[in-house]
């Protein structure tokens, strides 16, 4: 079958489109492609997303019909079903995934126009609020840390903004890990959050609060995370061999996913610990750059803050902290850093503290809404 592009993030575009590969009556979708088209694909594709991810080169994940509607059932399996807001570009597997499971509960999506703001986010969710036969209709919408972060933020001042959070049935947050902060800031205000856990490559979010969705296993290997079921992509475009790279069968020949992210299970309940690979070495010694973070995420005013590697004269390497600027002068720039520095010597080791907290007027960032780590670590590096 033929693989076609869609040109942009316009969510009417995708949703049109993506009728048709879910339906079988269309050819499959390209987002976030470029290069000759049209493209030859397996038969039962629906989408090719290619994503380069925060740190990586672009993959192009070939998520099938199968996949994508398994995700959106085993979802509906576990919050509900209802009504669907966009809120993510349509181009990214969690916005993707927004409209296959409106398209699965046949119903129609509301979505934001123009760029992401809380008035615009609140004026959306306000006028998703029906009845059928007399019920509620329920509300869902799926978010990243950080605009959830922004719309608390906004809520504080704006009644509307606190009235459209509350109003959704459940919030889902995923992408990357959400601050112990912001989730207790959420919990207080009465929103209701899942925290999800997945990648393109699971059709999106496959474990809810730590809990794998129905059909979904999830093992712990050497140290990493990988998942199985129904929901796993047949691979990447045109690459065999990362294909089998990521992707191995055991003997019995069940497929699973090797996420590269670390993690645990304590009592089946799946705990990431960040990405394997998002190590510096500092004086010597491995430090992990996401445990860096969480810990400093745990200090007032650094919630949202991002944590890099950068080359260091002494010790090689060191970890850096950037923060938006208006969240960091809650309090001196200096008592900030030193808290930081005391917590993750408490937590990990002297060798791990962060060497300075930089300033940012804004982060970069990906189409998915998440920290574009490479061009924040770049901005960093080039400073000196």
């Amino acid at each position: 079958m033929k693989l076609e592009p869609v040109l942009g993030d316009d969510p009417r575009d995708i949703l049109r489109g993506l009728r048709g590969a879910l339906h079988g009556a269309g050819p499959a979708l390209g987002l976030g492609m470029v290069g000759e088209f049209p493209v030859d694909v397996r038969a039962g594709t629906a989408v090719v997303v290619t994503t380069s991810g925060s740190t990586g080169v672009p993959k192009s994940v070939i998520l099938s019909r199968d996949a994508l509607t398994s995700s959106a059932m085993a979802t509906a399996d576990r919050i509900g079903d209802g009504m669907w807001l966009l809120a993510l570009p349509a181009s990214y597997v969690a916005g993707l995934q927004v409209l296959v499971r409106s398209i699965v509960a046949d119903r129609e999506p509301a979505w934001l126009t123009g760029a992401f703001t809380p008035q615009a986010f609140s004026a959306a969710a306000l006028m998703m609020l029906s009845t059928d036969r007399g019920e509620r209709v329920p509300t869902y919408t799926s978010l990243v840390p950080a605009q959830l972060a922004k719309l608390l933020d906004a809520a504080a001042d704006d009644p509307s903004v606190l009235t459209a959070l509350r109003s959704f049935e459940t919030i889902l947050v995923g992408g990357q890990a959400i601050a112990l902060a912001t989730l207790e800031r959420a919990q207080d205000a009465g929103v209701r959050v899942v925290r999800t856990y997945g990648a393109t490559e699971t059709s999106g979010g496959c474990v809810y609060d730590g809990h794998p969705l129905a059909g979904v296993s999830v093992r712990i290997v050497d140290g990493e995370v990988q998942v199985s079921g129904p929901t796993l992509a047949d691979g990447y475009l045109g690459d065999p061999a990362a294909t089998d790279a990521a992707f191995p069968r055991d003997p019995d020949g069940r497929r699973w996913y090797r996420t590269r992210d670390a993690g645990i299970l304590e009592d089946d309940v799946l705990r990431v610990r960040g990405r394997i690979d998002n190590v510096i070495v500092t004086g010597g010694i491995n430090v992990s750059l996401d445990r860096v973070e969480r810990i400093v995420r745990a200090i007032a005013g650094l919630e949202s803050a991002v944590v890099v590697g950068v080359s260091d004269a002494r010790w090689g390497e060191a970890a850096v902290v950037v923060v938006p600027r208006g969240e960091a002068l809650r309090r001196s720039e200096s008592v900030q850093l030193q808290e930081a520095r005391a917590a993750v010597a408490h937590e990990i080791g002297v060798h791990a503290r962060p060497t300075r907290l930089v300033l940012v007027d804004d982060f970069a960032t990906l189409p998915s809404g998440k920290p574009d780590r490479e061009a924040i670590r770049a901005a960093v590096a080039a400073l000196h």
